[in-house]
């Protein structure tokens, strides 16, 4: 930013546009598993830089999930730090934050919050994106939902899902947050530990010619895999 004496001026990168807007935009109202397990990765990779930095979001909705760029696997980045807290794992604060629906229900329910509230919001982010709807009833007071934890896995869509999603959704979807997974445990669950999804992020990672999601720990492991299953190297299998 800079100003002269009369105005203020402010200077942003341009990007594509949000997630929210991408799955409306879809042809089934939702996102496919493949694209959700690229941009949750990117989420949870960027949440782990800020929790490491004793940084917590407080506002994690499909809107300020950006994508920078028209690519069918486009890099991800979050914006709108309004609500942002310095907090660390076991301290608490007690100040209004957020947007209600993608809120965790101890914030609702004014009891003090950690950076665990942002794993909340991931599981909402991620239930929206594969089925296209909210965990709660429209009709329904939301805040009792949440706090009752009434969330359902309706047939359409969630047979076509597979259960290692509904799996992580329940495990950041926790009432007590000692039980919720933090971005670790995310980041190691079944779900998101794909070869696809590692092929996905090696491509995007090649050509931002940058490598900050992927790790070379993981890179033996996974040719091993390509080596057992007889599969070709996939976009950016390095």
């Amino acid at each position: 930013m800079f100003e002269t004496p009369e105005k203020v001026f402010v200077v942003m990168e341009k990007l594509h546009g949000d997630m929210l807007e991408l799955i409306l935009s879809s042809e089934k109202g939702r996102l496919p598993e493949r694209l959700t397990k690229f941009l949750i990765t990117q989420i949870l990779a960027a949440l782990k830089h800020l929790h490491f930095k004793n940084i917590a979001h407080c506002d994690l909705k499909p809107e300020n999930v950006l994508l920078a760029s028209t690519d069918p696997f486009p890099q991800v980045k979050l914006c709108d730090f309004g609500f942002a807290r310095i907090i660390g794992e076991k301290s608490f604060r007690r100040s209004v934050v957020g947007t209600p629906a993608y809120l965790a229900p101890e914030v609702l329910l004014n009891k003090g919050y950690n950076r665990s509230l942002d794993m909340w919001s991931v599981g909402v982010i991620t239930y929206v994106s594969l089925s296209g709807t909210f965990p709660f009833n429209e009709e329904e007071e939301i805040r009792e939902q949440i706090h009752n934890a009434a969330f359902m896995y309706p047939p359409v869509p969630w047979n076509l899902i597979s259960p290692d999603a509904i799996d992580l959704i329940s495990n950041l979807l926790q009432l007590k947050k000692s039980k919720r997974y933090n971005v670790e445990k995310s980041l190691s669950h079944t779900w998101l530990q794909d070869y696809q999804i590692w092929c996905d992020l090696r491509d995007l990672e090649s050509r931002l010619q940058e490598r900050y999601i992927t790790h070379e720990s993981d890179d033996e492991r996974w040719a091993l895999f390509r080596q057992e299953h007889s599969l070709p190297p996939g976009p950016g299998a390095w």
